[in-house]
């Protein structure tokens, strides 16, 4: 029997006066892909007592049950619009429906509401982080810690309030510390010059967490020494880890409960130490629920009259996404091989981590996407130390994949076991703003010398163009770098093998690179990967046909480029909307049929495939796919067939193209770009080809911007308009 249905019969089948009347229906309130809906019991109950309600939506006559108020109905479709109504049942039969409730419209959850890494430099005095997390409206914690010097970590939380702090790295009471509050898009720091949040100068990372149903939660307690005692949560989910601290009383241990631990009710960690795992009786040897977790009567989580805080994290919980069913966060433990390796399969590219060993004493780490976790090198903290960040360049430990992370060099033991909590990479949601996603700058004076303040929360993806041009067999422009490889960028007009240069920085919340001396001789095409516009993949060549490589570009891509990172003569490779065909980026050469490079397999939303062409898939060997796909008014790919007059391509923009690249694919021709940095206006539409190292073009009038897309002129050469030749381009608004 369908929902819609038995939703039917339950509002017509009534017995009399022998059913209940009709609850009185209160408010409902959206959620992820669900409401709450509150209502007052009727004052007549009928026959006999009320056994459960049931909460009807309209649309689509979706059902939610309970013996209370309120009722959650589930299921519902994010960004439509709901009422509801309730009915009491009882024993002969169900009531009449009370009057409809107001309007409410689920809105989706995404990881970049509820948490963030930020990267700040103190200044001695006041300054206010703007990480775009509702701490004030929603609760949550803040964990700073100096990158630069020797400092503890420090900690505070909605729930116990700005001014108290807690280290980590120690057993001390909480202490009055130094933020100075939380607001709605973040938190403020008051303390001048303190070493540990905002000494001038130094460099510092802030995590924060918010309170979320199936992500992160803060309880605090007075302890009454009572064995099994129950503590209540909101995590909405069952926890994969609680870490509690006594807050009243110094010399108390930083618990851990994790259920990747051998038997997690019976053992424990201690944050702020390197202890291997170990009995404990903290846990009342009771697994936590979805909606409680028990204490022993132990003095480190229990001892009466003192006050402590537990900080619960969930694991794999779903909530998230267009669906409400991705999970953001895991909480789960792995082995390493002899050599110290081990890969971890999430479903998700993780943007933070927290790791520790437990079969061996061993100290905690934490590694994340901003400061440097890439597959040329990692830069970790310490929970349990205040020791500055340690930087793996030459040696790695590991790096975040496209559906997890590795770990690399981390012990000789095989079989060691970690532990781990991972964060899902965002942005989940599909941007609705160019300027949230691309920006084209020029270089500018301090650091990072490309940057935007259309950017707050880092970029992923970075084109150094140089419009004098320039190649010196070593270095040369235009060149291509992401996050994901570091330091090490690919040039665009040739064949050659990654070059490292250590001015790639890319931990700024801005922009990249730490030089600061550059000026407008040279620019960058910045992006931010984000669902629906714009994903980067590293990947190991197997040679095999096929492989398939797993992306989270969250739609099929439909335009794919493809470099051999560590091995030259090998052409950029690039799919343009046919599985059997390629373009070359290098290259002015026409589309080659070719059914061995994407393997004749049209791209999914979730992975694309390689045959065994060795630019898409060489043996052995690293290689890197950046991705692109059309983002309603962000981005267009496409194609248009030219007229030798002027044409509008539509793309969907309101506001005009900011980057137009176009390459013709029946014929030979260049590969173009502009941008609104250097300009797009009618007489003077200065381009730079891809596959050259020639300085700009300047003078010519090519390419025009119009409120829905570009044009393509009359006076355009065969390599962009020629009567009936073909084309494809990316726009970006």
């Amino acid at each position: 029997m369908s929902q819609r249905y038995q939703a039917a019969i339950l509002t017509a089948s009534y017995n009399g006066l022998q059913v209940p009347n009709a609850p009185t229906i209160g408010t409902a309130t959206a959620g992820a892909g669900s409401a709450s809906v509150t209502f007052t019991a009727p004052s007549n109950v009928g026959g006999s007592a009320i056994t459960s309600y049931t909460v009807i939506s309209s649309p689509g006559s979706i059902l939610g049950t309970g013996s209370s108020s309120p009722i959650t109905v589930s299921g519902l479709t994010n960004g439509t619009a709901y009422t509801f109504t309730v009915v009491a049942t009882n024993a002969y039969g169900s009531g009449p429906a009370s009057a409809a409730s107001n309007s409410v419209t689920p809105v989706a959850n995404y990881i970049e509401a509820v948490f963030s890494t930020y990267l700040y430099t103190g200044n001695g005095s006041t300054q206010t982080i703007t990480n775009g997390i509702d701490l004030s409206g929603k609760g949550g914690m803040v964990w700073a810690k100096n990158r630069t010097s020797i400092q503890s970590h420090e900690i505070a939380d909605t729930v116990r309030g700005y001014d108290k702090s807690l280290r980590p790295n120690a057993t001390i009471a909480e202490f009055l510390g130094d933020f100075g509050g939380f607001t709605s898009t973040g938190f403020s720091l008051i303390y001048a010059n303190s070493g540990n949040t905002n000494e001038s100068g130094k460099n510092y990372t802030s995590w924060t967490f918010r309170e979320q149903a199936k992500f992160f939660d803060v309880v605090t307690w007075s302890g009454n020494n009572t064995y099994g005692r129950t503590i209540s949560h909101n995590l909405g989910s069952v926890p994969g880890c609680i870490i509690i601290k006594c807050t009243s009383v110094g010399a108390t241990n930083w618990c851990v409960y994790h259920r990747g631990l051998t038997t997690p009710t019976d053992q424990g960690l201690y944050l702020n130490a390197t202890d291997a795992a170990g009995d404990v009786a903290f846990w009342a040897y009771t697994a936590p629920t979805s909606t409680v977790f028990s204490l022993s009567a132990s003095d480190q989580v229990n001892a009466t009259g003192s006050t402590y805080v537990a900080y619960l994290f969930a694991h794999n919980a779903g909530g998230f996404g267009e669906s409400s069913t991705d999970n953001v966060i895991s909480c789960g433990s792995t082995s390493v091989t002899a050599g110290g390796d081990a890969t971890v399969t999430l479903g998700y590219e993780p943007q933070w981590v927290l790791l520790k060993r437990t079969d061996a004493a061993g100290g905690w780490a934490i590694f994340d996407n901003m400061r440097g976790w890439a597959f040329t090198g990692t830069a970790l903290l310490n929970p349990n130390s205040t020791s500055a960040e340690s930087n793996y360049g030459a040696t790695p430990v590991g790096n975040p994949t496209a559906t997890g992370f590795t770990l690399q060099n981390f012990t000789s033991a095989s079989g060691s076991t970690y532990i781990y909590v991972a964060i899902r990479r965002g942005p989940m949601a599909v941007p609705t703003v160019g300027t949230s996603v691309f920006n084209p700058v020029y270089g500018q004076s301090g650091a990072p010398a490309f940057r935007s303040a259309n950017f707050n929360a880092g970029i992923d993806t970075a084109f150094y163009f140089y419009p004098a041009g320039y190649n010196d067999g070593t270095n040369a422009y235009p060149n291509l770098q992401n996050r994901l490889i570091g330091l090490n960028q690919l040039q665009t007009p040739n064949t050659r093998t990654e070059l490292s240069l250590n001015y790639n920085k890319w931990d700024y919340m801005n922009g990249v690179t730490n030089l600061t001396s550059l000026d407008t001789s040279f620019g960058s095409w910045m992006f931010k990967r984000a669902s629906g516009f714009h994903d980067v993949v590293c990947y190991t060549g197997t040679g095999a046909t096929p492989q398939n490589i797993t992306h989270n570009l969250g739609v099929a891509p439909e335009l794919i480029i493809v470099k051999v990172r560590n091995e030259v003569d090998w052409s950029w490779i690039v799919y343009s909307g046919n599985a059997g065909q390629y373009l070359l980026l290098d290259t002015v050469d026409p589309v080659t049929s070719n059914a061995n490079v994407w393997n004749n397999t049209a791209p999914t939303s979730s992975v694309f495939s390689v045959g065994n062409a060795g630019n898409s898939n060489l043996s052995g060997k690293n290689l890197v796919a950046y991705l692109f796909a059309t983002a309603a008014g962000v981005s267009k790919v496409g194609s248009y067939t030219g007229t030798g007059a002027l044409q509008t391509i539509a793309c969907g923009f309101t506001t005009g193209a900011r980057f137009i690249l176009i390459k013709r694919t029946d014929s030979t021709g260049d590969w173009y770009v502009w941008d609104s940095a250097r300009g797009i206006t009618a007489g003077n539409d200065p381009y730079l080809t891809l596959n050259t190292y020639n300085a700009e073009v300047t003078g010519t009038n090519y390419v025009d911007t119009t409120a829905a897309g570009f044009q393509v002129t009359a006076a355009a050469p065969a390599g962009l308009n020629a009567v009936g030749g073909t084309y494809i381009f990316l726009a970006i608004a």
